[in-house]
Protein backbone atom coordinates (compact mmCIF):
# COMPACT_ATOMS: atom_id res chain seq x y z
CA UNK A 1 0.00 0.00 0.00
CA UNK A 2 2.80 2.38 0.91
CA UNK A 3 4.50 1.67 -2.43
CA UNK A 4 1.26 2.42 -4.28
CA UNK A 5 0.86 5.76 -2.47
CA UNK A 6 4.49 6.62 -3.27
CA UNK A 7 3.92 5.79 -6.95
CA UNK A 8 0.80 8.02 -7.13
CA UNK A 9 2.65 10.87 -5.42
CA UNK A 10 5.56 10.45 -7.83
CA UNK A 11 3.19 10.54 -10.84
CA UNK A 12 1.69 13.82 -9.60
CA UNK A 13 5.17 15.34 -9.41
CA UNK A 14 5.96 14.16 -12.96
CA UNK A 15 2.69 15.58 -14.34
CA UNK A 16 3.42 18.87 -12.57
CA UNK A 17 6.98 18.97 -13.93
CA UNK A 18 5.68 18.26 -17.44
CA UNK A 19 3.14 21.11 -17.21
CA UNK A 20 5.77 23.56 -15.94
CA UNK A 21 8.32 22.57 -18.60
CA UNK A 22 5.65 22.84 -21.30
CA UNK A 23 5.13 26.53 -20.46
CA UNK A 24 8.86 27.14 -19.99
CA UNK A 25 9.59 25.63 -23.43
CA UNK A 26 6.75 27.70 -24.89
CA UNK A 27 8.28 30.94 -23.56
CA UNK A 28 11.89 30.08 -24.53
CA UNK A 29 11.05 28.85 -28.03
CA UNK A 30 8.65 31.72 -28.69
CA UNK A 31 11.10 34.31 -27.38
CA UNK A 32 14.05 33.03 -29.39
CA UNK A 33 12.03 32.98 -32.64
CA UNK A 34 10.54 36.44 -32.03
CA UNK A 35 13.75 38.17 -33.12
CA UNK A 36 14.36 36.13 -36.29
CA UNK A 37 12.03 38.11 -38.62
CA UNK A 38 13.81 41.43 -38.03
CA UNK A 39 17.41 40.34 -37.32
CA UNK A 40 18.64 41.51 -40.74
CA UNK A 41 16.65 44.76 -40.39
CA UNK A 42 18.28 45.37 -36.99
CA UNK A 43 21.73 44.94 -38.57
CA UNK A 44 20.75 47.35 -41.37
CA UNK A 45 19.70 49.97 -38.80
CA UNK A 46 23.19 50.01 -37.26
CA UNK A 47 24.82 51.86 -40.14
CA UNK A 48 24.79 52.82 -43.79
CA UNK A 49 25.59 49.34 -45.16
CA UNK A 50 25.29 47.83 -48.61
CA UNK A 51 22.71 45.09 -49.26
CA UNK A 52 25.49 42.54 -49.74
CA UNK A 53 27.03 43.47 -46.36
CA UNK A 54 23.69 43.14 -44.54
CA UNK A 55 22.86 39.81 -46.21
CA UNK A 56 26.31 38.37 -45.47
CA UNK A 57 26.33 39.39 -41.83
CA UNK A 58 22.71 38.33 -41.34
CA UNK A 59 23.71 34.80 -42.35
CA UNK A 60 26.84 34.83 -40.19
CA UNK A 61 25.11 36.23 -37.11
CA UNK A 62 22.20 33.80 -37.49
CA UNK A 63 24.53 30.79 -37.87
CA UNK A 64 27.06 31.65 -35.14
CA UNK A 65 24.56 30.68 -32.41
CA UNK A 66 24.36 27.17 -33.87
CA UNK A 67 28.16 26.96 -34.12
CA UNK A 68 28.72 27.66 -30.42
CA UNK A 69 25.72 25.49 -29.45
CA UNK A 70 27.21 22.63 -31.51
CA UNK A 71 30.40 22.85 -29.41
CA UNK A 72 28.86 23.26 -25.96
CA UNK A 73 25.69 21.09 -26.03
CA UNK A 74 27.45 17.80 -25.04
CA UNK A 75 29.36 19.62 -22.27
CA UNK A 76 26.17 20.96 -20.68
CA UNK A 77 24.55 17.54 -21.09
CA UNK A 78 27.38 15.89 -19.16
CA UNK A 79 27.29 18.53 -16.41
CA UNK A 80 23.51 18.05 -16.13
CA UNK A 81 23.93 14.28 -15.74
CA UNK A 82 26.40 14.79 -12.91
CA UNK A 83 25.10 17.80 -10.98
CA UNK A 84 21.41 18.02 -11.82
CA UNK A 85 19.49 19.26 -14.84
CA UNK A 86 17.35 21.80 -12.96
CA UNK A 87 20.43 23.94 -12.17
CA UNK A 88 21.57 23.85 -15.80
CA UNK A 89 18.08 24.80 -17.03
CA UNK A 90 18.02 27.86 -14.74
CA UNK A 91 21.54 28.86 -15.86
CA UNK A 92 20.58 28.38 -19.51
CA UNK A 93 17.41 30.50 -19.25
CA UNK A 94 19.25 33.27 -17.37
CA UNK A 95 22.13 33.17 -19.87
CA UNK A 96 19.82 33.32 -22.91
CA UNK A 97 17.72 36.08 -21.30
CA UNK A 98 20.80 38.17 -20.49
CA UNK A 99 22.19 37.73 -24.03
CA UNK A 100 18.90 38.83 -25.61
CA UNK A 101 18.59 41.77 -23.20
CA UNK A 102 22.08 43.01 -24.10
CA UNK A 103 21.28 42.67 -27.81
CA UNK A 104 18.80 45.49 -27.27
CA UNK A 105 21.75 47.74 -26.32
CA UNK A 106 24.07 46.63 -29.18
CA UNK A 107 25.26 49.46 -31.41
CA UNK A 108 27.61 47.59 -33.76
CA UNK A 109 27.42 44.43 -35.83
CA UNK A 110 30.38 42.94 -33.92
CA UNK A 111 28.61 43.40 -30.59
CA UNK A 112 25.56 41.60 -31.96
CA UNK A 113 27.78 38.84 -33.36
CA UNK A 114 29.47 38.31 -29.97
CA UNK A 115 26.15 38.24 -28.09
CA UNK A 116 24.67 35.71 -30.53
CA UNK A 117 27.77 33.55 -30.04
CA UNK A 118 27.41 33.76 -26.25
CA UNK A 119 23.73 32.89 -26.55
CA UNK A 120 24.74 29.71 -28.38
CA UNK A 121 27.10 28.81 -25.54
CA UNK A 122 24.19 28.65 -23.08
CA UNK A 123 21.55 27.49 -25.58
CA UNK A 124 20.34 24.02 -24.75
CA UNK A 125 17.29 24.75 -22.63
CA UNK A 126 14.87 22.70 -24.72
CA UNK A 127 17.02 19.53 -25.13
CA UNK A 128 17.98 19.71 -21.43
CA UNK A 129 14.30 19.90 -20.52
CA UNK A 130 13.73 16.82 -22.69
CA UNK A 131 16.46 15.01 -20.74
CA UNK A 132 14.96 16.07 -17.39
CA UNK A 133 11.50 14.79 -18.31
CA UNK A 134 12.83 11.67 -20.08
CA UNK A 135 14.77 10.35 -17.06
CA UNK A 136 11.68 10.76 -14.85
CA UNK A 137 9.34 9.04 -17.32
CA UNK A 138 8.73 5.27 -17.43
CA UNK A 139 10.03 3.80 -20.67
CA UNK A 140 6.64 2.56 -21.87
CA UNK A 141 5.16 6.10 -22.03
CA UNK A 142 8.25 8.11 -23.06
CA UNK A 143 7.09 8.79 -26.63
CA UNK A 144 3.70 10.19 -25.58
CA UNK A 145 5.18 12.34 -22.78
CA UNK A 146 8.02 13.74 -24.91
CA UNK A 147 5.60 14.37 -27.78
CA UNK A 148 3.43 16.38 -25.38
CA UNK A 149 6.47 18.35 -24.19
CA UNK A 150 7.44 19.16 -27.76
CA UNK A 151 4.08 20.80 -28.46
CA UNK A 152 5.14 23.56 -26.03
CA UNK A 153 8.19 24.56 -28.07
CA UNK A 154 6.27 24.15 -31.35
CA UNK A 155 3.45 26.41 -30.17
CA UNK A 156 6.02 29.00 -29.07
CA UNK A 157 7.88 28.87 -32.39
CA UNK A 158 4.59 29.29 -34.29
CA UNK A 159 3.54 32.37 -32.33
CA UNK A 160 7.01 33.88 -31.81
CA UNK A 161 7.72 35.33 -35.29
CA UNK A 162 4.27 36.93 -35.55
CA UNK A 163 4.48 38.51 -32.08
CA UNK A 164 8.08 39.58 -32.68
CA UNK A 165 7.14 41.35 -35.90
CA UNK A 166 4.21 43.09 -34.21
CA UNK A 167 6.39 44.24 -31.27
CA UNK A 168 9.11 45.50 -33.62
CA UNK A 169 6.56 47.53 -35.62
CA UNK A 170 5.08 48.99 -32.43
CA UNK A 171 8.12 49.60 -30.21
CA UNK A 172 11.20 49.32 -32.46
CA UNK A 173 13.91 46.69 -32.72
CA UNK A 174 15.91 47.60 -29.64
CA UNK A 175 12.92 47.67 -27.30
CA UNK A 176 11.67 44.33 -28.65
CA UNK A 177 14.88 42.57 -27.58
CA UNK A 178 14.38 43.93 -24.07
CA UNK A 179 10.74 42.83 -23.90
CA UNK A 180 11.61 39.39 -25.26
CA UNK A 181 14.26 38.88 -22.56
CA UNK A 182 11.58 39.25 -19.87
CA UNK A 183 9.70 36.14 -21.07
CA UNK A 184 12.95 34.14 -21.08
CA UNK A 185 13.70 35.24 -17.50
CA UNK A 186 10.15 34.12 -16.68
CA UNK A 187 11.11 30.62 -17.87
CA UNK A 188 13.97 30.58 -15.35
CA UNK A 189 11.47 31.47 -12.62
CA UNK A 190 9.18 28.62 -13.71
CA UNK A 191 12.03 26.10 -13.49
CA UNK A 192 12.49 26.98 -9.80
CA UNK A 193 9.19 25.15 -9.17
CA UNK A 194 10.46 21.92 -10.78
CA UNK A 195 11.11 18.98 -8.45
CA UNK A 196 14.06 16.95 -9.71
CA UNK A 197 13.06 13.71 -7.98
CA UNK A 198 15.36 10.72 -7.54
CA UNK A 199 12.63 8.05 -7.55
CA UNK A 200 13.99 4.92 -9.23
CA UNK A 201 11.96 4.09 -12.34
CA UNK A 202 14.43 1.36 -13.32
CA UNK A 203 15.78 -1.67 -11.45
CA UNK A 204 18.94 -1.71 -13.58
CA UNK A 205 21.83 -0.35 -11.50
CA UNK A 206 23.60 0.78 -14.70
CA UNK A 207 20.99 3.55 -14.90
CA UNK A 208 22.35 5.20 -11.75
CA UNK A 209 26.15 4.89 -11.94
CA UNK A 210 28.48 7.65 -13.15
CA UNK A 211 30.00 7.40 -16.64
CA UNK A 212 33.05 9.05 -18.16
CA UNK A 213 32.85 10.61 -21.63
CA UNK A 214 34.89 7.71 -22.97
CA UNK A 215 32.40 5.21 -21.54
CA UNK A 216 29.47 7.16 -23.01
CA UNK A 217 31.03 7.18 -26.49
CA UNK A 218 31.85 3.47 -26.16
CA UNK A 219 28.24 2.76 -25.24
CA UNK A 220 26.98 4.72 -28.27
CA UNK A 221 29.33 3.00 -30.71
CA UNK A 222 28.48 -0.44 -29.29
CA UNK A 223 24.81 0.03 -30.23
CA UNK A 224 24.48 0.39 -34.03
CA UNK A 225 20.89 1.65 -34.03
CA UNK A 226 21.62 4.30 -31.39
CA UNK A 227 24.70 5.45 -33.30
CA UNK A 228 22.78 5.67 -36.58
CA UNK A 229 19.88 7.56 -34.98
CA UNK A 230 22.33 10.14 -33.61
CA UNK A 231 24.07 10.52 -36.98
CA UNK A 232 20.72 10.76 -38.76
CA UNK A 233 19.91 13.78 -36.58
CA UNK A 234 22.53 15.62 -38.66
CA UNK A 235 21.19 14.35 -41.99
CA UNK A 236 17.55 15.06 -41.11
CA UNK A 237 18.32 18.65 -40.09
CA UNK A 238 20.35 19.20 -43.27
CA UNK A 239 17.36 18.00 -45.28
CA UNK A 240 14.78 19.98 -43.32
CA UNK A 241 16.75 23.25 -43.24
CA UNK A 242 17.94 23.12 -46.86
CA UNK A 243 14.68 24.70 -48.02
CA UNK A 244 14.41 27.33 -45.26
CA UNK A 245 16.53 30.17 -46.73
CA UNK A 246 14.87 30.05 -50.15
CA UNK A 247 11.27 29.14 -49.21
CA UNK A 248 10.04 32.76 -49.27
CA UNK A 249 11.66 33.26 -52.69
CA UNK A 250 9.99 30.07 -53.94
CA UNK A 251 6.62 31.32 -52.65
CA UNK A 252 7.16 34.55 -54.57
CA UNK A 253 7.98 32.60 -57.75
CA UNK A 254 4.79 30.51 -57.71
CA UNK A 255 2.44 33.12 -56.21
CA UNK A 256 3.81 36.53 -57.13
CA UNK A 257 4.79 39.45 -54.91
CA UNK A 258 1.25 40.31 -53.70
CA UNK A 259 1.03 39.85 -49.90
CA UNK A 260 4.25 37.85 -50.04
CA UNK A 261 5.02 38.16 -46.32
CA UNK A 262 1.56 36.89 -45.35
CA UNK A 263 1.65 33.87 -47.67
CA UNK A 264 5.27 33.03 -46.85
CA UNK A 265 4.25 33.05 -43.18
CA UNK A 266 1.37 30.67 -43.95
CA UNK A 267 3.74 28.27 -45.70
CA UNK A 268 6.17 28.29 -42.76
CA UNK A 269 3.35 27.92 -40.22
CA UNK A 270 1.68 25.03 -42.05
CA UNK A 271 4.56 22.69 -41.17
CA UNK A 272 4.47 23.84 -37.55
CA UNK A 273 0.72 23.24 -37.36
CA UNK A 274 1.06 19.67 -38.65
CA UNK A 275 3.85 19.14 -36.13
CA UNK A 276 1.74 20.53 -33.28
CA UNK A 277 -1.33 18.43 -34.04
CA UNK A 278 0.38 15.07 -34.49
CA UNK A 279 3.67 14.93 -32.51
CA UNK A 280 1.97 13.59 -29.35
CA UNK A 281 -0.04 11.01 -31.33
CA UNK A 282 3.06 9.81 -33.17
CA UNK A 283 4.99 9.57 -29.89
CA UNK A 284 2.16 7.46 -28.45
CA UNK A 285 2.26 5.23 -31.55
CA UNK A 286 6.00 4.73 -31.02
CA UNK A 287 5.35 3.65 -27.43
CA UNK A 288 2.97 0.99 -28.71
CA UNK A 289 4.68 -0.52 -31.77
CA UNK A 290 8.33 0.57 -31.44
CA UNK A 291 10.22 3.84 -31.97
CA UNK A 292 12.54 2.60 -34.70
CA UNK A 293 9.71 1.15 -36.80
CA UNK A 294 7.78 4.44 -36.72
CA UNK A 295 10.97 6.44 -37.41
CA UNK A 296 11.69 4.38 -40.53
CA UNK A 297 8.16 4.89 -41.88
CA UNK A 298 8.23 8.64 -41.12
CA UNK A 299 11.55 9.13 -42.93
CA UNK A 300 10.29 7.41 -46.07
CA UNK A 301 6.96 9.29 -45.97
CA UNK A 302 8.76 12.64 -45.39
CA UNK A 303 10.94 11.95 -48.44
CA UNK A 304 7.86 11.13 -50.54
CA UNK A 305 6.00 14.26 -49.33
CA UNK A 306 8.98 16.53 -50.09
CA UNK A 307 9.33 15.35 -53.71
CA UNK A 308 6.07 16.83 -55.19
CA UNK A 309 7.12 20.25 -53.88
CA UNK A 310 9.20 20.59 -57.05
CA UNK A 311 6.03 20.44 -59.18
CA UNK A 312 3.59 22.71 -57.30
CA UNK A 313 1.92 25.41 -59.37
CA UNK A 314 0.02 27.34 -56.69
CA UNK A 315 0.45 28.37 -53.08
CA UNK A 316 -2.26 26.08 -51.66
CA UNK A 317 -0.60 22.97 -53.02
CA UNK A 318 2.60 24.01 -51.25
CA UNK A 319 0.74 24.74 -47.98
CA UNK A 320 -0.86 21.26 -48.00
CA UNK A 321 2.49 19.59 -48.65
CA UNK A 322 4.14 21.64 -45.87
CA UNK A 323 1.38 20.58 -43.46
CA UNK A 324 1.94 16.91 -44.33
CA UNK A 325 5.68 17.44 -43.96
CA UNK A 326 5.11 18.91 -40.50
CA UNK A 327 3.20 15.77 -39.50
CA UNK A 328 6.12 13.52 -40.48
CA UNK A 329 9.09 15.70 -39.50
CA UNK A 330 7.45 16.66 -36.21
CA UNK A 331 7.30 13.06 -35.04
CA UNK A 332 11.01 12.51 -35.59
CA UNK A 333 12.21 14.55 -32.57
CA UNK A 334 10.19 12.93 -29.74
CA UNK A 335 10.75 9.47 -31.21
CA UNK A 336 14.53 9.95 -31.34
CA UNK A 337 14.59 11.24 -27.76
CA UNK A 338 12.32 8.38 -26.63
CA UNK A 339 14.63 5.84 -28.29
CA UNK A 340 17.63 7.37 -26.51
CA UNK A 341 15.62 7.04 -23.28
CA UNK A 342 15.30 3.34 -24.14
CA UNK A 343 18.85 2.68 -25.36
CA UNK A 344 21.04 4.68 -22.95
CA UNK A 345 21.31 4.40 -19.14
CA UNK A 346 19.48 7.23 -17.37
CA UNK A 347 22.60 8.74 -15.84
CA UNK A 348 24.25 9.32 -19.25
CA UNK A 349 21.18 10.50 -21.17
CA UNK A 350 21.95 14.20 -20.77
CA UNK A 351 25.31 13.73 -22.48
CA UNK A 352 23.88 11.47 -25.21
CA UNK A 353 21.10 13.98 -25.86
CA UNK A 354 23.81 16.66 -25.90
CA UNK A 355 25.52 14.84 -28.80
CA UNK A 356 22.14 14.51 -30.50
CA UNK A 357 21.50 18.24 -30.10
CA UNK A 358 25.02 19.08 -31.23
CA UNK A 359 24.53 17.12 -34.46
CA UNK A 360 21.16 18.80 -35.00
CA UNK A 361 22.77 22.24 -34.66
CA UNK A 362 25.46 21.20 -37.15
CA UNK A 363 22.69 20.23 -39.56
CA UNK A 364 21.09 23.64 -39.00
CA UNK A 365 24.34 25.22 -40.20
CA UNK A 366 24.97 22.95 -43.20
CA UNK A 367 21.33 22.77 -44.41
CA UNK A 368 20.71 26.43 -45.30
CA UNK A 369 24.14 26.76 -46.93
CA UNK A 370 23.55 23.61 -49.01
CA UNK A 371 20.03 24.67 -49.98
CA UNK A 372 21.18 28.12 -51.03
CA UNK A 373 24.02 26.68 -53.12
CA UNK A 374 21.78 24.13 -54.87
CA UNK A 375 19.07 26.73 -55.58
CA UNK A 376 21.62 29.18 -56.99
CA UNK A 377 23.30 26.52 -59.14
CA UNK A 378 20.39 24.35 -60.32
CA UNK A 379 17.15 26.13 -59.41
CA UNK A 380 14.52 25.79 -56.68
CA UNK A 381 13.24 22.42 -57.89
CA UNK A 382 16.63 20.78 -57.34
CA UNK A 383 16.43 21.57 -53.60
CA UNK A 384 13.26 19.48 -53.33
CA UNK A 385 14.87 16.59 -55.25
CA UNK A 386 17.97 16.57 -53.05
CA UNK A 387 16.01 16.97 -49.81
CA UNK A 388 13.66 14.14 -50.76
CA UNK A 389 16.63 11.90 -51.59
CA UNK A 390 18.36 12.70 -48.26
CA UNK A 391 15.26 11.71 -46.27
CA UNK A 392 14.71 8.49 -48.23
CA UNK A 393 18.41 7.60 -47.85
CA UNK A 394 18.10 8.26 -44.10
CA UNK A 395 15.14 5.89 -43.92
CA UNK A 396 17.02 3.24 -45.93
CA UNK A 397 20.09 3.49 -43.67
CA UNK A 398 17.99 3.12 -40.51
CA UNK A 399 15.97 0.26 -42.04
CA UNK A 400 19.15 -1.62 -43.01
CA UNK A 401 20.73 -1.09 -39.59
CA UNK A 402 17.58 -2.10 -37.73
CA UNK A 403 16.99 -5.18 -39.91
CA UNK A 404 20.56 -6.49 -39.71
CA UNK A 405 20.82 -5.79 -35.96
CA UNK A 406 17.49 -7.43 -35.15
CA UNK A 407 18.17 -10.35 -37.52
CA UNK A 408 21.60 -11.05 -36.04
CA UNK A 409 20.18 -10.84 -32.51
CA UNK A 410 17.37 -13.31 -33.27
CA UNK A 411 19.74 -15.62 -35.15
CA UNK A 412 22.26 -15.74 -32.29
CA UNK A 413 19.43 -16.35 -29.84
CA UNK A 414 18.15 -19.21 -32.00
CA UNK A 415 21.58 -20.90 -32.19
CA UNK A 416 22.13 -20.54 -28.44
CA UNK A 417 18.82 -22.30 -27.87
CA UNK A 418 19.91 -25.14 -30.19
CA UNK A 419 23.17 -25.58 -28.26
CA UNK A 420 21.23 -25.93 -25.03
Amino acid sequence: MEGRVLEISYQKIINRNLAIMWFANFFVSGSMTMVIPFLSLYIDSMGNFSDAYVQTWSGIIFAVTFVSAFIFSPIWGKIGDRYGRKKILIMSALGIGLSVLLMGFATTVWQLFLLRFLMGVVTGFIPMSQALIAVQTPEESAGKVLGTLQTGSITGSLMGPMLGGALADSFGFSATFKWVSITIFLSAVLVFFIKEVQYKISKDERDYKQYTTRQVIKHITSKPILLIILLLSLLIQVAHFSIQPILSLFVEEIHGSANIAFFAGMVFSAAGLGNLLFSRRIGKLGDRIGYVKVLIVLLFVAGIVYFPGAFVTNIWQLIILRFLLGVTIGGLVPLRVAYIRHAAPLSMQGEVLGYNTSLRFLGNIIGPALGGFIAASFGFNAVFYVTSALLVISGAILLYTWYTTEHEHKESKFFSMLKQ
